[in-house]
């Protein structure tokens, strides 16, 4: 039915099921009982929101356009805010604030990371005429006047901070986030320094290659945190290598959505006389992981910092809002990520730079733990790839972030959120059917012009 993924870490095919027979033949269902997981869907749709309780129900719900989080069918708990943990990550030191510069495509844009990264770098919106139409659309709205600015001198009247979290998140789902969340700002969430020019402009082909970088000390501190997600389209995925031209096209739809919520959002907040700064793709003075686990939207995996959320898994892109708009933070969430990373492996086995570690424990990093996967061997491949532009490989092979919607594999996920045994059960189940390695050419809608991918360094 469709071929199957390669790359030089790939392990040995196995047997693949075609799962669209499986479940028509009403097989799941009997698979599903045998395991002794789960016995109907309806237990799943339970377990999904069964524990969500921290938000007084007296005066309603999530939202009124979402009244319940979206979590897939994961078991999730809750997290309280402490010292001792970010969510379910560990802090073990003094978590040091990086400099823009200093991470992976900013290291890369100034040659630290090899010629041909660079050179690829300085074409990668361009190499695929979709990501530079979308690229083309961003560009205008990265500027400092654009997002961020001074709110108006006079607040208007608002709600109580709990009804007022709820009209943010509506007014989040009312612009097309696909989720959103409220956590309380860390102060380690924050860039120390900008840089100049941003990423935007780099990317937009506004900078000359070998323009030097500048730091800027960025010295905003802000207590809430708002993050919307906007979700890369998962038939797409089925249908991609992972890396090929769309890979990178899937990225900058999201970044442009993203963005265009993000600065409306901060310019309403500012509106009803409160600050509120924009971090978006163009540019961004907050790191966006720590931002997401705050805000109850996912957990740390295995590729290091990226972060998965119980639904979507990593196959999404956020922005965020920074404000002083009285809220009600939302709690991080634990739906066993960690326990399922250390069995999984599938990112690792994949990734075609082998930049993600197949270590099963992880280790102490700037003062708090994750796997030790290399940012830089990723922006690397990331930036100089000539088979296409970019990778996504590690978002389409991982078992969170590759399910088409059905009760068969929202009970999946519940397994695959209860401990290493059952995040071994769903993994096994995950290369069974070929999730994540396959291609599916019927799902291919897109034109690809490989002579693009090549570029001269």
């Amino acid at each position: 039915m469709a071929d199957s993924l390669k790359s030089k870490n790939a392990p040995e095919e196995k047997l693949q099921v075609s799962r669209r027979g499986f479940l028509k033949t009403g097989a799941a269902a009997a698979a599903i009982g045998v395991l002794g997981a789960i016995k109907a869907p309806s237990k799943v749709a339970e377990a999904a929101v069964s524990n969500y309780e921290y938000i007084t129900p007296k005066k309603g719900q999530w939202s009124k356009l979402k009244p319940e989080p979206n979590y897939g069918g994961a078991s999730v708990s809750y997290a309280e805010h402490n010292d001792q943990w970010l969510g379910t990550s560990k802090i073990v030191g003094t978590v040091k604030k990086f400099k823009e510069k200093d991470m992976g495509f900013a290291l890369v844009a100034q040659g630290l990371l090899g010629p041909k990264a660079q050179a690829g770098f300085y074409t990668i919106g361009i190499r695929h005429p979709l990501s530079d139409a979308l690229g083309w659309a961003i560009s205008p709205i990265f500027g400092e006047n654009i997002v961020d600015g001074q709110p108006k001198p006079e607040k208007l009247p608002i709600p109580d901070p709990e009804q007022m979290s709820m009209h943010i998140k509506d007014v989040a789902y009312y612009l097309r986030a696909d989720e959103v969340g409220i956590g309380k700002m860390p102060e380690y969430g924050y860039y120390s320094d900008k840089m100049n020019p941003p990423m935007m402009g780099i990317i937009g082909g506004m900078v000359p290659r070998g323009t030097p970088l500048q730091d800027v000390p960025f010295t905003e501190k802000m207590p809430y945190v708002i993050v919307v997600a906007v979700e890369q389209h998962l038939e797409t995925y089925l249908a991609s290598t992972g890396y090929d031209g769309i890979s990178d096209s899937q990225s900058f739809r999201c970044y442009h959505a993203t963005a265009n919520i993000s600065i409306i959002m901060a310019k309403y907040i500012r509106e009803l006389g409160y600050h509120a700064r924009a971090h978006h793709f163009g540019n961004y003075g907050a790191v966006m992981a720590p931002c997401l686990i705050a805000a109850g939207m996912g957990e740390l995996t295995r590729t290091g910092d990226c972060v998965a959320h119980p639904r979507m898994g990593f196959r999404n892109k956020v922005a965020a809002i920074t404000t002083d708009l009285p809220l009600v933070p939302d709690k991080p969430i634990d739906f066993g990520m960690a326990d399922f990373c250390r069995v999984c492996n599938k990112c690792a086995d994949n990734c075609p730079s082998q930049a993600i570690t197949h270590d099963r424990d992880m280790v102490d990093y700037n003062g708090y733990l994750r796997w030790n996967s290399d940012f830089k061997k990723c922006a690397q491949f990331r930036a100089g790839n000539d088979q296409g532009v970019s990778c996504g490989v590690c978002i389409k092979v991982c078992p969170w972030s590759s399910k088409e919607s059905s009760w068969f594999h929202e009970a999946g996920i519940w397994i695959g959120s209860k401990g290493e045994t059952a995040s071994s059960l769903l993994k096994g189940i995950d290369d069974m059917f070929g999730y994540g390695t396959e291609i599916v050419d019927k799902y291919k809608w897109w034109l690809e012009w490989p002579e693009l991918y090549k570029f001269e360094y």
